[in-house]
């Protein structure tokens, strides 16, 4: 992190939207691989075999322990935390006093008074600064991800098994029959001679392990898993397909923060500016509240639960969803109008990366029905299992019915000065609203087994 505070780099900017807009903080960066074979194969793999990624990398790790560490998740978390005991996990959400979010991340509950935050680090740095500035008592012990750590390797490598022959390759490198875990749920195996540590998860919905141990150890388990995955067709992936799972999934990673507002002024002062990242896509308001989303906004309506205290609670009690999670089918002729544009005379459209084209950390691209915004598109991508460009947005109740026609406004009007921002024109993008997640038997499956 930089010296300069936020509240500083925004008054030195005029606004906090044209400080993001601008921002040379690069989009979220997976220190790992690009690609083993082809993020195509890699995507595939998920739905046909199975897919190994690598998570040791591109997150944030905030341990806490002692005897407030309970209570200090409790009093910043909308989620239950009943029964919330040793061997137990759940997505963590955050909101402001309004009841705006602040972000997600996942909480694992790994012995009795010790806890790992892991995500982007939204969430870790606003538990940091009430941590410091509310008197508990807490210890917390930070391990950034590997783009932003000073120096060393993490202190835990992860590894994400998913797919269709997920489980059986687990009891073939185990030499045990699976125990009975539910999802969101941890177990422990043996692979390698050593201790691993396993959570019931996958992140594109498929059936999994999200595996953790000690770096140390980390080579000879992905060793193992990778001898026993050859009879079962394991493909590794990389940063390119790991960074679309979640648009099978339905998971939104990354919407501005609500910090903005009066009461957050002591947080802006304590955060650095270079900590908060940038914003980019074709929504053009100057009122950065305009960029904010609720929990139910985003589909988590699910985990507030309201028998505890915690910031926000009076506001997400009295507020009515206004806004449905969907997923935007975009339609192929406008997708491939873009791409052309780059071979023909004149000023082409914005560039769309394949596979994932986020390219600010917070992506807000207007959503229109009939010229009227109806809500915002936060991340796209390409899902090679469905032959689709898709994105995940946030709209209207009325306007997200299953099969609803809307307009995405791709491109930004005028350009940011943002490093990954060429010039180039904005383009109108239709699509087809459909539900989150996409593919039928993970909404049918998957999220049938959640739990707060």
């Amino acid at each position: 992190m930089g010296s300069e505070s936020l509240e500083a780099a925004i008054a030195r900017a005029g606004s906090p939207v044209t400080l993001l807009r601008d921002s040379p903080v690069r989009p979220h960066t997976f220190p790992a691989a690009p690609e083993f074979t082809n993020w195509r194969s890699e995507q595939n793999a998920w739905r046909t075999t199975c897919a190994l990624l690598d998570q040791s990398h591109h997150m944030t790790d905030l341990y806490l322990r002692g005897r407030d560490a309970l209570r200090l998740l409790s009093d910043f978390g909308v989620n239950t935390f009943a029964n919330f005991v040793p061997g137990k996990a759940k997505q963590y959400v955050a909101v402001n006093d309004d009841g705006f979010l602040i972000g997600d991340a996942i909480l694992f509950h790994l012995e009795d008074g010790l806890f790992d935050l892991v995500g982007h680090p939204t969430v870790a740095n606003w538990l940091q600064y009430h941590a410091a500035n509310g008197g508990y008592r807490v210890e917390l012990e930070r391990d950034e991800n590997s783009y932003d750590r000073p120096a060393g390797p993490p202190k835990l490598y992860r590894y994400e098994l998913q797919g269709p022959t997920a489980l059986p390759l687990v009891e073939k490198v185990t030499g045990a029959a699976l125990p009975g875990v539910g999802f969101f749920t941890m177990t422990e195996f043996s692979i390698a001679g050593h201790r691993v540590r396993a959570l019931r998860h996958g992140m594109a919905g498929r059936p999994g392990f999200e595996l953790f141990g000690p770096w140390a150890e980390g080579e000879d388990v992905l060793a193992a898993l990778l001898a026993a995955g050859e009879e079962f067709g394991l493909v590794r992936a990389g940063a390119k397909a790991y960074s679309t799972a979640n648009l099978e999934s339905g998971w939104i990673p990354t919407a501005v923060p609500a910090i903005f507002g009066p009461e957050q002024k002591g947080y802006r002062e304590w955060l650095a500016a270079d900590a908060l990242g940038s914003l980019g896509g074709s929504m053009d308001s100057l009122d950065i509240t305009d960029y904010y989303v609720t929990p139910y906004d985003l589909g988590y309506g699910r985990t507030v639960r309201f028998d505890h205290d915690f910031l926000g609670r009076e506001a997400l009690e009295r507020m009515e969803p206004r806004r449905k999670k969907v997923t935007l089918v975009w339609h192929p002729d406008d997708v491939a109008a873009v791409n052309r544009s780059l071979y023909e005379p004149g000023i082409p459209a914005k560039y769309i990366e394949m596979p994932k084209a986020r390219y600010a950390l917070f992506q807000a691209d207007k959503v229109l029905r009939g010229g009227e915004v109806v809500g915002m598109s936060l991340d796209p991508g390409y899902l090679a299992n469905e032959h689709a460009f898709v994105s995940l947005a946030t709209v209207d109740t009325g306007a997200a019915g299953p099969g609803t026609e809307v307009t995405v406004l791709w491109g930004e009007e005028p350009n940011s000065a943002k490093p990954a921002v060429e010039r180039h024109r904005q383009a109108e993008i239709r699509a087809r609203v459909a539900p989150a997640p996409y593919v039928r038997e993970i909404r049918s499956s998957y999220r049938r087994n959640e739990t707060p």
